[in-house]
């Protein structure tokens, strides 16, 4: 039961009553969320759930139609972004939007920049950035430009940008869903110095273990209502399973054995940008994971692998020929797909419709001449939104208009009607809830079974461990050592092993 005792002025934030819907979408129905100052406050539920529309009430992207927020006692109602700020709340988004173009500093200091009278003070802003810049260890300088970034170096920045504002409450939606374990711990250590300074965090995380380890209360939203409230010390992960889904998942990674067959797939000294010396090889029914930090050099291989960055030597071999690949339609000519960890900006056209996104790489299949198939297209994408259990109203919605596990399903099914040999998943899980996580590795296990090579990789270590029939572990763009399902499942090998060699130990 939620906690009806405390007095109200105990409360930094308060949400009472917030229903939201979108057209015919009730989206949120009757919510209430209690905030402490000083503390990191968990905000659970499946995707869909209404937890980021209920963020995006509160920093003013939406407008509740009913109910009342209350922020450090005074009624609180902004109309965007830039008002919550000045009002002392800020958001970490999950889907990164960065301007590719703008410096890291003037990143971190957008609509809030130094001046001097009418002019602005790059000097001044490009210091004050530098200094914030060292304080998390953060290997580039303040004029380095966002696009030169990866993907975790974008998130580390928008994390220093909402702790840089001062704000009394920032809101962390998946703060880590592209963050290393090194980076995490640093992000840990920085919440933990906040909440001595009396700041309040929202966390939203389907990462259990996160929540265990650095939340002092959860709420639970599904459907868009509100469930309940619990202390993080007084609940078990069993039971936040069963609030957020109402029903019991037995499993998170159902990983079945298949027999694996012959070599489908090999690589021999592969070297690119980020990546020095590659070999490994991957077997039909098989599923190799890839571990290692970020950075260290496994996303770049499979990159370069698919045709997105140049391979400056080394061999790739299909079903024992040699083949060679420099962009992404000799991949898929070849029977190579990869799911990038990166959907918003590399896995869908979000504002196309869901069929448009399942039908792009196989386009030249269905056309007849000069005409495109479509009665072929429409039944191809019905029939493989159900075996994905996709929920959508329709495949003629726009793509943005999913969840993201629904999302990541679009990405598997338009590589899945592409027929593949072999399959790359890079963070195949991120940002998804505990049901569709169990929906995509249950998926997995049906495409190996059918005799599909699949490679992922993940920098959640339980995910890899509990889903590969073997593991090669990066370290600085090499392969640091490689880990049989054998060995983890009698104990030989945990994760201090995996964890040790992608540190560099042997």
């Amino acid at each position: 039961m939620a906690d009806t005792t405390m007095k109200k002025e105990d409360y930094v934030l308060e949400c009472h009553g917030i229903s939201k819907a979108f057209g015919g979408t009730q989206a949120l129905k009757d919510v209430e969320l209690h905030i402490r100052p000083g503390e990191v406050h968990a905000l659970l539920g499946e995707n869909g759930a209404g937890k980021s529309t209920l963020m995006k009430c509160i920093i003013g992207l939406h407008q509740q139609d009913e109910g009342s927020i209350t922020f450090e006692g005074k009624p609180y109602s902004v109309k965007g972004p830039v008002e919550a700020l000045n009002a002392g709340i800020s958001m970490i988004h999950q889907e990164l939007n960065p301007e590719p173009h703008l410096s890291i500093a003037e990143s971190i200091f957008l609509k809030r920049e130094d001046t001097k009278g009418i002019f602005l003070n790059k000097k001044a802003q490009n210091e004050r950035a530098e200094e914030i810049l060292r304080k998390f260890d953060f290997p580039h300088g303040a004029k380095t430009l966002m696009k030169e970034l990866t993907l975790a170096q974008m998130q580390m920045v928008e994390i220093i940008k909402a702790v840089s504002c001062n704000a009394r409450m920032i809101i962390m939606d998946e703060p880590t869903s592209s963050l290393d374990s090194e980076e995490t711990e640093h992000l840990f250590r920085t919440i933990r110095e906040l909440k001595e300074k009396g700041v309040a965090i929202i966390y939203i995380s389907h990462r259990m273990e996160e929540i265990f380890e650095i939340c002092d209360r959860v709420s639970v939203f599904r459907d868009g209502t509100y469930i309940g409230e619990r202390e993080m010390d007084g609940v078990t992960r069993d039971e936040l399973i069963s609030m957020m889904v109402g029903r019991k998942v037995e499993n998170v990674f159902p990983k079945t054995d298949c027999e694996i067959g012959d070599v489908v797939f090999r690589v021999e000294g592969l070297s690119g940008k980020g990546f020095e010396n590659i070999t490994f090889e991957v077997k039909r029914g098989e599923i190799l994971g890839i571990s290692g930090l970020v950075g260290s050099g496994r996303s770049e291989t499979m990159r370069g692998i698919f045709g997105m960055d140049p391979i400056t030597s080394g061999k790739m071999y299909l079903d024992g020929e040699e083949i060679k690949i420099k962009k992404p339609s000799q991949a898929i000519k070849h029977g190579i797909c990869m799911v990038n960890e990166d959907r918003k900006n590399y896995g869908l056209a979000l504002h196309r419709s869901i069929r448009e996104n399942m039908a792009l790489p196989t386009l030249p299949i269905k056309q007849k001449a000069p005409l495109l198939n479509k009665r072929k297209e429409e039944k191809d994408c019905q029939d493989m939104g159900k075996m994905l259990t996709l929920k959508a109203a329709s495949i003629d919605h726009d793509a943005f208009s999913l969840s993201g596990g629904n999302q990541q399903k679009v990405v598997l099914a338009k590589w899945l009607l592409a027929d593949p040999k072999v399959l790359i998943l890079d963070e195949p899980t991120r940002g998804v809830d505990v049901g569709a996580k169990s929906e995509i590795h249950s998926l997995m296990c049906e495409f190996a079974a059918k005799g599909m090579a699949v490679i992922m990789i993940s920098s959640e270590l339980p995910e890899v461990m509990g889903m590969s029939d073997r593991i090669l572990i990066y370290h600085e763009g090499k392969i640091n050592g490689e880990v049989m399902r054998e060995e983890i499942l009698s104990g030989a090998a945990n994760q201090e092993t995996i964890l040790g060699k992608a540190f560099g130990g042997k």
